[in-house]
């Protein structure tokens, strides 16, 4: 039985666990700003996700009006963080997971970082850019191999750069 302690409890370690903050050796990640400036380089939904850890509908790709193409996106290219534009994800890693959100098997080497998510009274692994530490997604047990994993990533923390042309496309950060 729920009782008002134990839904207090679980509240409070939830709450604890709270939006990544960082990750640095002095406790900073490499891209660093306010709210305001995070507001004035995101779109209302990309800031949604990567600074308050929302997710976008599965399949729709959409949040707050604003709406990822990624899930469809079959080029070759490079995956980047939407704060900060480094490249996390390789379209050769890229596959159809099925569960409505762009998934990939591996991230780049050494551009992710992860932490324990409790919210929503479950325990997952988040994934979070190693650059800024945006909130892209969470990382499954039931990938293909060859690693196993699934990193389940919103398309509105990503942009897209193809390999051919060099050009961007998605949704722009504005600058």
């Amino acid at each position: 039985m729920l009782t008002r302690r134990i839904f207090t409890l679980g509240a409070a370690a939830i709450a604890a666990s709270g939006p990544l903050r960082a990750t640095g050796a002095d406790g900073a990640f490499e891209v660093s700003l306010s709210g305001d400036e995070w507001r004035e380089r995101l779109t209302p939904a990309q800031y949604a996700v990567l600074r308050d850890h929302e997710t976008e509908r599965p399949y729709t790709n959409t949040l707050r009006g604003e709406r990822s193409p990624l899930l469809e996106n079959d080029r070759a290219g490079t995956y980047n963080c939407a704060g900060c534009g480094q490249g996390v994800y390789r379209s050769e890693t890229k596959y159809d997971s099925r569960t409505g959100w762009p998934s990939y098997w591996e991230a780049i080497e050494g551009s992710v970082g992860t932490q324990t998510d409790r919210s929503f009274f479950m325990v997952r692994t988040e994934v979070h850019c190693g650059r800024c530490g945006g909130h892209l997604g969470h990382i499954f047990d039931d990938g293909p191999e060859p690693t196993g994993k699934r990193h389940c990533i919103n398309g509105l923390a990503m942009t897209f750069t193809p390999d051919a042309t060099g050009a961007v496309e998605g949704h722009p950060v504005p600058a």
